[in-house]
């Protein structure tokens, strides 16, 4: 499952699509807009995914993870929506038969979605500030 969605992420939801019985775990991250950034009170990030393009990238990482990991099964969710703080704005899940190789597939996708941004990102301050991240 890759999604790029407005609504509210169900973690429940994203393991339950992973999950098999060939798997001995389900390696989960769930991404929270934190309250601060660079040193100041955040009141809300906005994600766009202004060329529709997003879920094209998240698959590619998913795939890229799966050649390189024995893995069973990639879920990832992307929220796509203004947050406030607090919110989920990602949920990755990796079933795999063990726990290192499902936690590297999952550490390696986290990091090619923060290296790799699919959707446009605008964090705003409490002091009325703003930083715009363009994707990838």
């Amino acid at each position: 499952m890759i999604e790029v969605g407005s609504g509210p992420i169900s973690p429940e939801r994203v393991i339950d699509s992973v999950r098999n019985q060939r798997s001995g775990c389900v390696v989960t991250y769930v991404g929270l807009i934190r309250g601060s950034s660079h040193g100041k009170a955040v009141s809300g990030v906005e994600y766009q995914d202004l060329s529709g393009n997003a879920a094209s990238v998240l698959r590619d990482i998913s795939d890229e993870a799966k050649r390189r990991w024995p893995v069973e099964g990639i879920a990832i969710s992307h929220r796509s929506a203004k947050l406030e703080v607090g919110d989920i704005n990602l949920v990755v899940a990796v079933s795999s038969a063990h726990r290192r190789e499902g936690f590297a597939a999952c550490r390696y996708v986290i990091d090619q979605f923060k290296r790799r941004l699919p959707t446009r990102k605008i964090e705003t301050y409490t002091d009325g500030g703003t930083v715009v991240q363009d994707p990838g």
